[in-house]
């Protein structure tokens, strides 16, 4: 069954996340200059101020509610999407996912842009039927009973596609946790999968790399990790334990998300405004918020590391979908060279992107849909 749904959060639940923020104690942090250490104390209390004087969270729920939004069931677990019909009759349907620590929100500017190109001096033969889900365990999906790794959710929402929506096949895309999900979608239901755009990998090939170009490559991203490992360790191993001191804390959680939003963007002269606004930032902030899913968004992190990490089984084939590569040059992990890309996918279009980062849908929303568009046109 597919249900409507409309975001829909009073100005109590509201006004309760605005007094925690209120009445922070700033002065039990330390000042510390720079964002080496984490988020830098000066900005986040710019952030917080802004937040409970000016930020207007209904402006952002209204635009949510612009488009059509559903809930389904699937494995048990409430499912929810934006669905957006494109303007050709010969649309295909597009998978559109994200990650952690993002949302929905990341795609509410490109939607459009990809369901009706012609708006946008664009050929309506581009367009797209968008499916736009928040992962389980995210924002206004429901949460499993238990932590479920990308594996796991590529299989939900294969459902969600063909057994619920009824599509025959589809395609898909994604960066960080979708850019996984679509991986596996291309290893385990390629039947349906047809082809997948992802702007970032997270996965690697059982055999490691082969030659001196790719063992370099490993050898920089292993260095490149040790100052990013925090996060990813903790979330992997003890999720629960972070979750107590941040569900009650919207300042911890919007501390949490911006050190991401500033460490994996490219920033000019080191400001995470030169890239978003303070209302992107705490659009995507309240939507952990208000939905109470810090805690299990974060499950995604152990589901992986049951599921067995980063690595694709031993016994691994080559994923024969076509797949193309979006390679944003500030990515929070560098993309291992193409041979070693090649090795995992049937790798169609490889495209060096001038600027942007770990977030391109926000960060560089025209490259990344004219990127998109040019793959599947490709394919027709």
């Amino acid at each position: 069954m597919i249900e409507e749904f409309k975001v829909n959060y009073t100005e109590k639940e509201i006004s309760l996340i605005y007094q925690k923020v209120k009445d922070y104690p700033w002065d039990s942090v330390k000042d510390l200059d720079g964002w080496e250490h984490g988020t830098n104390k000066k900005y986040l209390k710019e952030l917080c101020d802004y937040w409970t004087n000016k930020f207007d969270w209904t402006k952002h729920e209204a635009e949510i509610n612009s488009f059509e939004n559903y809930t389904t069931n699937v494995d048990g677990i409430k499912i929810h999407f934006i669905k957006k019909k494109g303007s050709s009759e010969n649309s295909k349907p597009l998978l559109l996912m994200h990650g952690w620590p993002g949302s929905i929100v990341e795609f509410l500017d490109i939607i459009e842009k990809l369901s009706h190109p012609e708006k946008f001096g664009g050929d309506q033969n581009d367009s797209f039927d968008l499916i736009v889900p928040s992962l389980p365990g995210f924002g206004f999906s429901g949460s499993p009973t238990k932590p479920i790794g990308p594996r796991k959710m590529a299989e939900i929402l294969n459902k969600l596609m063909i057994e619920n929506l009824g599509y025959k096949d589809y395609v898909a895309q994604g960066g960080d946790w979708g850019a996984t999900i679509a991986n596996w979608l291309g290893y385990d239901h390629a039947k349906h999968c047809k082809a997948i755009h992802i702007n970032c990998l997270t996965m690697r090939h059982p055999d490691g790399p082969q030659s001196d170009e790719e063992k370099n490559w490993q050898n920089k991203f292993n260095e490149d990790q040790i100052m990013q490992e925090g996060y990813r360790t903790q979330q992997a191993t003890k999720p629960q334990s972070l979750g107590y001191g941040m569900m009650d804390s919207p300042v911890g959680i919007a501390a949490w998300i911006v050190e991401k939003m500033y460490s994996w963007s490219d920033l000019k002269n080191n400001d995470i405004e030169s890239v978003y606004s303070k209302d992107t930032l705490l659009a995507n902030i309240m939507v952990y918020i208000l939905t109470k899913t810090f805690d299990s968004a974060s499950w995604i992190y152990f589901g992986r590391r049951e599921e067995g990490g980063r690595f694709f089984p031993k016994n691994f084939k080559k994923i024969e979908i076509p797949t193309a590569a979006a390679v944003f040059p500030a990515e929070m992990s560098e993309w291992p060279p193409r041979s070693y890309v090649e090795r995992i996918f049937n790798l169609k279009q490889w495209t060096e992107m001038p600027a942007g980062g770990h977030f391109a849908a926000l960060e560089k929303p025209d490259l990344l849909v004219e990127d998109i568009r040019k793959f599947f046109r490709s394919l027709k």
